[in-house]
């Protein structure tokens, strides 16, 4: 398993079909997860620190992992069938539980849970992006957003269809 960090989400065009990014912490891999809109909302929300005036599933959800005295200690992508990713919420007494890594990601972001990737997903469907020159620690926030952009301008759905 390889963690990784939710770079964004953004719309692709034409289709108006939301992408959530991950990028491996410790490689140049980004995996792009196609997801519905709602999901896609919960996960622009966290990542900007927005509260909405009444809890959404996923803040339902976190408190009441807390309210029963637990935590959610890892979140990972396991599978990949058919262009599907599936996604299992390990918790602090290693129970498991499948979900989709929409809402995983969504819930991760809201709990402070890291997110791990199959090394064999990153293989299949992640696409490299070499850092720049400067390295990747004076890679400024603003141009990953930027590279995310002109990557996602030029993929489509098609280029992860490996059959």
């Amino acid at each position: 398993m390889r963690e990784v960090d939710v770079v964004g989400v953004r719309v692709e065009m034409p289709s108006s079909q939301p992408i959530v990014l991950l990028k491996e912490v410790s490689g140049e891999r980004y995996l792009p997860i196609w997801i519905g809109a709602a999901e896609a909302s919960a996960i622009a929300f966290a990542q900007q620190g927005m509260e909405p005036p009444r809890p959404l599933t996923h803040d339902l959800f976190a408190e009441a992992i807390r309210v029963l005295g637990h935590t959610l200690s890892q979140v990972r992508i396991v599978n990949l069938t058919d262009g599907v990713f599936e996604a299992i919420l390990v918790f602090d007494d290693k129970t498991e539980l499948s979900a989709r890594p929409s809402d995983s990601i969504a819930l991760a972001l809201r709990t402070g849970t890291p997110v791990f990737c199959a090394e064999e997903i990153l293989a299949e469907a992640g696409i490299p992006v070499p850092e720049s020159e400067t390295g990747a620690d004076e890679v400024e926030e603003e141009e990953e957003v930027e590279r995310f952009r002109e990557f996602l301008d030029q993929v489509t759905p098609e280029d992860f269809d490996k059959s």
